[in-house]
């Protein structure tokens, strides 16, 4: 039997664009396949610790983050943007094009009063920073302190705007800015969480886990809720009827069959990060505890943070509690002030004055406190401090007269932020607002985008180059990207 080598290996009877259009769906199976193949050697490459610590993208002071957040918006102009022009024209309209759309441009076309600052500001530090007089403390450490003023969200409402600013997106399901950090850079002890959360005493934010969840990133990087009283974590504490001995061998068998089932299921991120959780839980029995027991702090921190005063007590103990974090390596701390968007929150439709003045009453020792704490021990160059909230206010109410006691309406137009710490140019500003603080001056826009990209750079993270595949999409905490604010990295 002979064979003609020259002849080809099959013989197809039909054009090109017949092959083509017949082998459609077996190439587009071949495009799944190659994508499924890169999310398989993304799970596989992933190291066997998923909070091992990484090398960061660029060479950065910050090893840690305290992410402070004000629940409900706070009211930039009677906090860090001073405005006089408010107090000229207040119980008038604003007139004229202010440059807004949308709801804003909404309420302004019906009667309006605007509200000028009820509070007192002055310039503070070599920087000259203008500082409401409800923030005494902080003012003194105003040199410290870069600000970002007229960043924008793209919901006036407090739901997404908390998710905007706290996961990048302003629908629920994405990852918190704490996961990214962490899934970036991993933990510096293995002995505690990577990411803890202490929320505010009296209850949770809007949206409530969500907050700090991992999303779409493996279960493993979510943030850890520390109790404010007892145990730190639910369910941490060791039956008394069971020896540590015991409880290993017990982990060890657990730890034995999860990993037979995750054998042959290497993309099931959950069971992965619960069998990291049970390896943490263990070593935490005995440092979690430790961590969150104030009884061996000296009278002077306790005075320093006002641990002894009721306004400033539980405030107090959560950035005392975050700076012990820092001490003992743990990567990412969110705070929480304010409670959904009652009148324990920062939400001040009426009443802006009393409530302002409670609201700040209750964080400006503390705050200031956590700042000078850090600094004392060295621990501030290697810690990035952010002081964020969902949204800004409005300067004016809807109504042709501020009557006797007027508040503010939410403004996604000019959020105002500062950071501290690490290579943060201390006394620099990025952004402006008009003359009203409505929104961003002409030229200034900023977007949330961009301060996150700048939390990321702070921290040592490019956030373009911060990715993870999912649903067919390469996501980043910045969506679409964001430009990093060189004005404030030193």
């Amino acid at each position: 039997m002979s064979t003609d080598i020259h002849s080809p290996p099959f013989a197809y009877p039909g054009t090109r664009r017949n092959f083509f259009h017949q082998a459609f769906n077996g190439l587009g199976a071949l495009g799944l396949g190659s994508v499924l193949a890169d999310d398989l050697r993304a799970a596989d490459s992933a190291p066997p610790n998923p909070l091992e610590p990484r090398r960061p993208h660029l060479r950065r002071k910050a090893k840690h983050c305290i992410f402070l957040f004000m629940q409900g918006g706070v009211s930039q102009m009677d906090s860090f943007d001073y405005k006089p022009r408010l107090r000229e024209l207040h119980g008038k309209p604003i007139t004229g094009d202010v440059g807004v759309s949308g709801e804003l441009q909404g309420k302004l076309s019906f009667p309006h009063a605007c509200v000028g600052s009820p509070f007192e500001f002055k310039q503070h530090g070599k920087s000259g920073r203008w500082i409401s007089e409800l923030f005494p403390h902080l003012a003194k450490r105003v040199d410290d302190l870069a600000f970002i003023y007229g960043i924008e969200t793209d919901n006036q409402n407090h739901g997404p705007s908390t998710y905007h600013v706290t996961t990048g997106s302003q629908f629920p399901g994405a990852p918190s800015v704490g996961s990214w950090i962490q899934y970036g850079l991993g933990t510096l002890n293995q002995d505690m969480p990577g990411y803890v959360v202490i929320q505010d005493p009296r209850g949770s934010p809007v949206n409530g886990a969500a907050v700090w969840a991992n999303g779409y990133l493996p279960a493993a990087y979510q943030g850890t809720l520390f109790r404010e009283k007892g145990t730190p974590i639910l369910n941490l504490a060791r039956p008394n009827s069971l020896t540590e001995g015991e409880q290993r061998r017990e982990f060890d068998a657990i730890r034995s069959l999860n990993e037979l089932h995750l054998s042959s299921r290497p993309d099931a991120s959950e069971l992965e990060a619960r069998i990291s959780a049970y390896e943490l839980a263990f070593r935490m029995q005995t440092a979690a505890p430790e961590i969150v027991d104030l009884s061996d702090e000296p009278q002077s921190m306790r005075d320093l943070y006002g641990l002894d005063k009721g306004k400033t007590a539980g405030f107090g103990r959560q950035c005392l509690l975050a700076r012990r974090l820092v001490e003992r390596g743990v990567r990412y701390t969110m705070l929480v002030h304010g409670v959904q968007i009652g009148g324990d929150s920062w939400d001040h439709h009426g009443g802006v004055k009393g409530r302002m003045i409670k609201s700040c009453g209750e964080v400006d020792q503390p705050v200031a406190a956590l700042l000078q704490d850090l600094e004392q021990r060295g621990l501030l160059e290697e810690t990035l401090v952010v002081w964020a909230s969902e949204m800004g206010r409005t300067p004016f109410v809807p109504s042709a007269s501020t009557g006797n006691n007027p508040g503010r309406d939410h403004n996604s137009k000019a959020l105002c932020m500062w950071m501290a710490g690490g290579d943060v140019k201390g006394g620099a500003t990025a952004g402006a607002t008009d003359d009203y603080s409505l929104r961003s001056a002409a030229g200034e826009e900023i977007h949330v985008r961009d301060a996150h990209a700048t939390i990321l750079d702070l921290m040592g993270l490019h956030d373009k180059k911060l990715t993870y595949r999912h649903a067919g999409r390469i996501r980043m905490l910045t969506d679409i990207g964001g430009e990093v604010l060189h004005k404030i990295v030193a």
